[in-house]
């Protein structure tokens, strides 16, 4: 059994666009920017947040952080977006979800540019990716591919089971590795709670990606001997034994299923660095595409 690291990988990724972004330095060529949207306080969204602003400072990025509060109505909040959406310095533009119950998820989506959506939400984004065309792919899925090249792991002709069907993960992770690309050439099946025989279906997979957010889900006997497992769950579990009065588990029960597989991501330390990673290099590739335009 071998650790899919995604701080490794993530590291890597991280070198490699800092490389970049000094090489277009020297040349006087115009650095990447990422503008990121927080509302609220919430504790998770500050720490993703805080992390992505971190990086862009590791690597050369430029990056705006706009807090709103809680309270900020949906009007105030697409004024700015529009006004991002045509500052040209801004080449990608992020709003951390999730978003008070009184802002429309999806209006707030639809009204960040198509060219500068990094985390490749906005209906064309997910339209040209179905189509094989180029887009920005989400930020998560586009991380588990990142991790799956790096390892070189083969997926033509594997049997890829997706565990969970949301826009952010499930949906766009099964039309990514059914792709006639690498990684890619997977059949894929698409499971949710609706599923019959969840386990038997798991029981085939190849490569399992669990992505339901439901704590230490899979379980052993649901995962074929060798199988490839991506642990995409992070959920905040009550631990008094911990500081923190809290511990983090993933969609995966770790212990019982790691020694049945090839390889498996841990939580923390897999998925959520590649999120990260994949979104640098949506907003590295954003800030590129001006150079031809």
């Amino acid at each position: 059994m071998e650790i899919l690291d995604g701080k490794l990988v993530s590291q890597a990724v991280k070198d490699k666009l800092k490389a970049q972004t000094e090489e277009r330095k020297k040349q006087g060529k115009k650095l990447p920017h990422l503008a990121a949207v927080l509302i609220g306080n919430n504790g998770a969204s500050e720490t993703y947040v805080a992390s992505k602003v971190k990086s862009c400072s590791e690597i050369g990025f430029t990056s705006t952080l706009i807090r709103f509060p809680q309270e900020v109505t949906e009007e105030e909040l697409l004024f700015k977006l529009n006004e991002l959406n045509d500052d040209f310095d801004v080449d990608g533009i992020l709003v951390q979800l999730p978003l008070p119950s009184h802002i429309s998820e999806q209006k707030i989506i639809e009204t960040i540019y198509p060219t500068k959506d990094v985390d490749g939400f906005h209906p064309e984004s997910v339209g040209r990716m179905v189509q094989g065309l180029p887009a920005f792919y989400p930020a998560t899925p586009y991380g588990i591919l990142l991790l799956l090249e790096h390892y070189k792991i083969e997926t033509k002709g594997k049997h890829a089971v997706v565990i969970g069907r949301s826009n952010i993960v499930g949906r766009p992770i099964s039309i990514m590795l059914s792709k006639n690309d690498y990684p890619g050439n997977c059949t894929v099946t698409v499971c949710h709670s609706h599923t019959p025989n969840l386990a038997e279906i798991c029981l085939q997979g190849d490569i399992i990606i669990a992505a339901l957010g439901k704590p230490e889900f899979l379980k052993s006997n649901m995962v074929k001997p060798g199988a490839v497992v991506v642990d995409v769950g992070i959920t905040r579990i009550t631990d008094s034994t911990k500081k923190s009065g809290f511990s983090i588990k993933g969609d995966v029960d770790y212990d019982d299923v790691a020694p049945k597989c090839s390889y498996i991501t841990p939580v923390p330390g897999g998925v959520g660095p590649m999120t990260i990673a994949a979104l640098l290099m949506n907003t590295f590739k954003a800030c590129i595409a001006k150079d031809i335009a």
